[in-house]
């Protein structure tokens, strides 16, 4: 089993995050301020930037970034930080994630804009998620817990694509 990366690691995360928001300040000449990064993403990712009710952060994988140290520092650090540039300079809904305004931003950054990386993720451990059964007319369904928790909450339907009836939940 993969442990986690050292504080130290996780320090040289952070100043080398800080680093490259400097450096996109200065050839987009504009002040970005800096964001919190955290070490407590889990699951297949990487890395993730965050938007919620005007505040900003980054959530890196401390498995993966324990097993792919340098590949991480080098281009998910980088990967983040774009997403945080584009969404400062063009807003976060006006932009597609990975379109042409971020990889500008990844390539005036000197790093390729790939979108996901291929790692083998053994040893790390991984999101487990929860399925819930649903039924139509036709047959069975399983929805993830994010779909389940919006008909619960009265924010969604869902139906089935083959006879068309409504989703019922079978717990």
């Amino acid at each position: 089993m993969i442990q986690p990366i050292t504080q130290s690691q996780q320090q040289r995360v952070i100043d080398h995050s800080m680093d490259v928001l400097l450096n996109a300040s200065v050839l987009l000449k504009k002040n970005f301020k800096p964001l919190p990064i955290l070490f407590d993403l889990k699951g297949k990712a990487a890395g993730m930037y965050c938007r919620r009710g005007g505040k900003c952060w980054i959530r890196f994988n401390p498995y993966i970034f324990a097993k792919y140290f340098v590949d991480n520092l080098e281009n998910t650090v980088t990967h983040e930080i774009a997403h945080y540039v584009v969404d400062i300079v063009y807003g976060k809904h006006r932009v597609r994630p990975h379109g042409k305004e971020w990889v500008e931003v990844m390539q005036l950054l000197g790093v390729d804009p790939q979108r996901t990386c291929e790692y083998d993720l053994e040893g790390i451990p991984t999101k487990v998620h929860q399925l819930f059964e649903y039924v139509c007319g036709c047959r069975q369904h399983q929805l993830g817990s994010r779909r389940h928790k919006k008909i619960e909450r009265g924010q969604a339907q869902y139906f089935c694509k083959q006879c068309q009836q409504k989703l019922a939940f079978d717990g």
